[in-house]
């Protein structure tokens, strides 16, 4: 049943992105980096937005896809919407990254695949006023995870229906999924560590939302 935790949350993540009237004086457009990008639908939103999005993905296979989705979506449009992403393979753990360049950077359930502490690279690759805005999963349950196991069960039947019904074509081809290691309280306490300022909260469906307001 295909329900996407991660889409689910797509809204909540771009009422964090930074306001339009940081970038406003700036002669080029605002750039994205969007890390473990899959099959690029998060990027193509924040395409759509106006963003610059390099997109970045170690998978090779829904690097392709990612390109043909977006190829397909462009047919009958005289250009991309925001220029559309650049999509690349490529493990940001081994990537050089430019520093100061990035108005947001998002990572949507792929740092758990890297080791935590990378959040520093982004840190560093952030422009003034930039944003680092991660959905990340965490291991164990909470109390509050209890309440995540009907809701799943509800929001999956739901979309397995609506598809049915829509006679909806496959869903697009998944990247590779790894479970975390890293308990909530242990991200909490590195995020504190390595960001400091930065806010971890918890979401349903076993996710995590950091956010990290580079204004200093």
């Amino acid at each position: 049943m295909p329900f996407d935790h991660n889409d689910h949350y797509h809204r909540l993540l771009l009422r964090h992105l930074p306001k339009e009237g940081r970038e406003e004086s700036r002669e080029v457009g605002r750039r994205a980096l969007d890390i473990g990008c899959g099959t690029g639908r998060f990027a193509r939103r924040l395409a759509a937005r106006g963003y610059e999005v390099d997109a970045l993905d170690p998978s090779a296979e829904v690097i392709a896809e990612a390109k043909a989705i977006a190829e397909a979506e462009a047919i009958g449009k005289s250009e991309p919407i925001g220029g559309g992403p650049r999509y690349r393979r490529a493990d940001v753990t081994a990537t050089d990254l430019p520093e100061g360049h990035y108005d947001v950077i998002t990572c949507l359930a792929s740092l758990h695949h890297m080791p935590f502490a990378t959040v520093t690279r982004l840190r560093a690759a952030l422009a003034p006023g930039g944003a680092l805005l991660v959905l990340g999963c965490y291991a164990g349950r909470t109390r509050r995870d209890l309440v995540a196991v009907p809701a799943n069960a509800a929001a999956r039947a739901v979309v397995h229906v609506s598809d049915r019904l829509r006679g909806a074509a496959r869903p697009p081809l998944q990247p590779p999924v790894r479970r975390p290691d890293m308990s909530l309280t242990d991200i909490r306490t590195e995020a504190a560590r390595l960001l400091p300022g930065s806010e971890v909260r918890q979401l349903l469906f076993w996710r995590y939302l950091l956010t990290y307001d580079n204004s200093a």
